[in-house]
């Protein structure tokens, strides 16, 4: 006997299917459906290989789904409900039904009907990337041949499980480009971030050391590939890639022997000018260029620093939207300068009472940033502001949670965690408080003093030096670099 939740998807799916028959002429669509478990708010929306809205699709009392995408073209389309997103192989024809728990996104993601074992293969293979991606600092530790040789021992085991896949089931051409490519741009990528993790800041003028063959895959790179504009994978590689490139223009202008400033303004520039020389495809340009000149742009280099990538990434990039954006980034860091008051906005708390922002600063305090979609970095944050506490008997640490979700799922989460509720705030306008914040990253913190003056405006918890610099600030009043 079937479980009722498998049941009701074979109904989803033979509903679908049966669409289908009344509509041969039209071979060109495309059936997309499923369930939502514990959804996140009434909606799942649909996005193009080019990243392009196609529709917003409201979940029925049963919170399922189901949409007909008409004259589709073959790609990796994009599913998001709730902040979480998913790439979906969809060629002609395909009727694709799935099911997943918002709790578990991508663990309790299972397709069914047409076009389903494809794109199960693709959840495993990304699951499998992310799984090694977090072993890249053990990795790391090898030395250049031995790790090169591991790489490319597990990327040929991959390669050979999928071609054995591909044996017992009849795949398009294009989906199997699409699993060779998360396969080798994974690699790739580690093979391009090894030198970073491996030699450090202090030694990293020794990657010309590395063996002659440890970037032979850069022969094999399209830097053009349209179909992969927003694949994980492929971005990754090629946002690692840039930053090893640029190595060389880097050390062009510095001591043969001097430390590795990642931070340094030549070295921002030069890999802006290698994306611009590098990259023709529009789109793949100015995604790079963009996320490249906020990378700098948003940690805490002085305003003439921040004006000077900001024009040169305003010179480069031709979408208007994106130049907007880096142009109010720019705005709002200057805002958030040392010694400024810390923005008015209005929160929310646990018992549904709004403060503003600034009233609720009695004390010196740390103001970090957490999202419902990120179970473990909302896990570790709390854990690590626990243990300050312990150590900072006069800071109040206040949590902010960036979702624009229902509050029913933001409090399931505080009370399945046992959170203390009595600093845990939501922001009543995300879109407008994220922007005024500068919050590009999960794990960026604000410190401020008891009259809730910046003392700076952009810290990590998370890292090993974060005690020495709250105290220091907390003492002295001024931003340490």
């Amino acid at each position: 006997m079937l479980h009722k939740d498998i049941l009701a998807i074979v109904v989803l799916l033979s509903i679908a299917i049966g669409c289908t028959s009344t509509d041969k002429q039209n071979n060109t669509y495309a059936f997309i459906g499923g369930e939502i478990i514990n959804p996140k708010n009434n909606t799942v929306v649909l996005y193009s290989t080019d990243g392009e809205f196609i529709d917003s699709i409201k979940l029925d009392i049963n919170n399922r789904f189901i949409h007909k995408i008409e004259n589709l073209n073959p790609g990796l389309y994009s599913i998001t409900h709730g902040g979480e997103y998913q790439m979906v192989v969809l060629e002609p024809k395909d009727s694709i039904m799935f099911r997943l728990n918002t709790y578990d996104f991508d663990e309790s993601l299972v397709f069914t009907g047409e076009g389903a074992k494809k794109n199960n293969y693709l959840i495993k293979t990304y699951l499998n990337n992310e799984r090694e991606a977090k072993k890249l600092v053990k990795y790391a530790k090898m030395e250049p041949e031995e790790f090169n040789a591991f790489v490319e021992e597990r990327r040929q085991k991959q390669l050979d499980d999928f071609y054995a896949f591909l044996s017992k089931n009849d795949e398009s051409d294009f989906f199997k480009s699409i699993i060779e490519a998360n396969i080798n741009y994974n690699s790739y990528a580690d093979k391009e971030i090894y030198p970073f993790a491996y030699f450090g800041n202090n030694k990293l003028i020794h990657v010309k050391d590395l063996p002659e063959d440890f970037y032979s895959h850069r022969s094999q790179i399209d830097y053009n590939a349209q179909h992969l504009s927003n694949f994980f994978a492929y971005n990754r590689f090629l946002f690692s890639h840039i930053d090893n490139l640029a190595l060389n223009s880097y050390y062009e202008k510095n001591a043969f022997h001097s430390a590795f400033d990642r931070h340094s303004l030549d070295y921002n520039k030069s890999k802006l000018d290698l994306i611009d020389s590098v990259i023709e495809n529009e789109k793949i340009k100015n995604n790079l260029l963009k996320y490249k000149a906020r990378d700098f742009i948003s940690h805490n280099h002085t305003q003439q620093e921040a004006q000077t990538i900001l024009n040169y990434y305003l010179s480069k990039s031709t979408n208007e939207e994106d130049k907007k954006y880096m142009k109010e980034l720019v705005e709002s860091l200057e805002l958030l300068r040392q010694g400024n008051p810390l923005p008015d906005l209005a929160i929310v708390n646990y018992d549904n009472n709004e403060h503003n922002l600034n009233d609720i600063i009695q004390r010196p305090s740390i103001i970090y940033f957490w999202s419902s979609n990120s179970k473990k970095q909302y896990r570790n944050s709390h854990y690590v502001v626990s243990q300050l506490k312990k150590k900072f008997h006069d800071v109040d640490f206040i949590s902010i949670n960036v979702n624009d979700n229902d509050d029913k799922y933001w409090k399931d989460i505080i009370n399945n965690y046992s959170f203390p509720t009595d600093k845990e705030f939501k922001f009543k306008d995300s879109k407008k408080a994220l922007k005024t914040l500068a919050v590009n990253y999960l794990n960026k913190a604000i410190i401020v003093d008891a009259n809730g003056f910046i003392l700076h405006p952009n810290v990590n918890i998370f890292n090993s030096k974060f005690d020495k610099t709250l105290e220091e600030l907390i003492r002295k009043k001024h931003l340490v670099y």
